[in-house]
């Protein structure tokens, strides 16, 4: 058991125990702490100069690297200008002597026709058209450069087999530059049907395909824009020719530069009004049409005569199409030939051109 005073001194020893603690605190924090290190001596001066005169010739030489390596870059990118140039010139002047030999073979073509009375020229087609003036006949001449195989198509009349309109309906309805008669055809039960094989959009229409019978040919285009034509015995074997469109009529004039004989039948009426297409060894197209005020045989041009012509002016294969009051040209909205018909005729198939 513990005496009052035992617990006098403990109460005592508990309140003075933080100012003890606080004494003894100050007592070591007065007293400074010491920290012992070893520092490596300095270098001797001299090595201190050396390191810098090292380093100072270091970035020196860096600079004159950097320097010379500009320079370099710089006669580099000059060179490279001057190549680019050079060979820009050289392509330029490749490209130009490449279309030196076309432009000089449209050239003599061109001047066999004369100078053309009007042109229509865009991305897609250049057509040209002149005037023919013959001692015995007379007419049109409309030479084409397909530059897009769209921009050169064939159209039903009204759209619908059995159907027909003019040239210049089927012109105006479509928004075509240009148009002409297409194939043959043959009346009955009211309506006018394109004679035998007929094509578009590279399909055949008007009962499908048939096989060339007596003198009638085909002629049309090949889907890469190409004129072709002549006799074909099978479906396969035009078919190799991958056409587009085209229709039929008789007969063919020209064939690889050679004139084919003319059939006795198909030479009366000896004149007549005459539509006819052919193609230049460059792929151009040619097309004649020619005027005749009746088709009795005493107005427009001979088949050989159409040959002739055709020949002289360096056609390598041409075809007749239908001819007499079917033949139609129109160029920038108008009518340019003279129906013989008094007006124009309306036919089943139509070749259009477009800007």
């Amino acid at each position: 058991m513990r005496t009052p005073i035992q617990r006098m001194n403990r109460v005592f020893m508990l309140a003075s125990a933080p100012f003890i603690g606080m004494l003894l605190f100050m007592l070591f924090a007065t007293h400074p702490v010491s920290i012992k290190y070893e520092a490596d001596p300095l270098p001797p001066q001299t090595e201190l100069m050396k390191a810098t005169n090292l380093l100072g010739e270091q970035l020196d030489q860096a600079g004159k690297n950097a320097q010379f390596t500009i320079t370099s870059i710089r006669k580099v990118a000059t060179i490279y200008q001057k190549t680019t140039s050079t060979m820009n010139s050289i392509v330029k002047q490749s490209v130009t002597q490449a279309a030196r030999p076309e432009k000089i073979y449209n050239t003599r073509i061109t001047k066999r026709l004369g100078s053309p009375k009007e042109r229509i020229d865009s991305n897609n087609i250049t057509m040209e058209l002149f005037r023919i003036n013959q001692d015995t006949y007379n007419g049109y001449a409309l030479k084409i450069k397909l530059k897009d195989p769209k921009a050169m198509k064939m159209v039903l009349g009204q759209d619908k087999v059995g159907k027909s309109e003019t040239t210049l309906g089927a012109v105006r309805r479509y928004g075509a530059a240009a148009g002409i008669n297409a194939g043959g055809f043959a009346d009955g039960g009211g309506s006018r049907y394109p004679l035998s094989t007929t094509m578009m959009n590279g399909k055949y229409v008007n009962g499908g395909f048939e096989p060339s019978y007596k003198d009638l040919s085909f002629v049309g285009l090949n889907k890469q824009g190409k004129l072709i034509g002549g006799k074909f015995s099978s479906k396969n074997q035009l078919d190799q020719l991958d056409p587009e469109f085209g229709a039929t009529f008789v007969p063919v004039l020209l064939k690889n530069g050679v004139k084919n004989p003319i059939p006795d039948k198909w030479k009366a009426p000896r004149r007549a009004p005459r539509t006819v297409i052919g193609n230049y060894k460059d792929d151009q197209l040619l097309i004649m049409v020619i005027d005749g005020y009746n088709e009795r045989g005493n107005s427009g041009a001979t088949l050989e005569e159409m040959q002739n012509k055709l020949a002289n002016l360096g056609i390598t294969d041409a075809f007749n199409l239908d001819g007499g009051g079917s033949s139609s040209l129109i160029f920038n909205g108008r009518i340019v030939n003279s129906p013989s018909d008094g007006q124009l005729r309306p036919v089943p198939t139509h070749f259009l051109f477009f800007k």
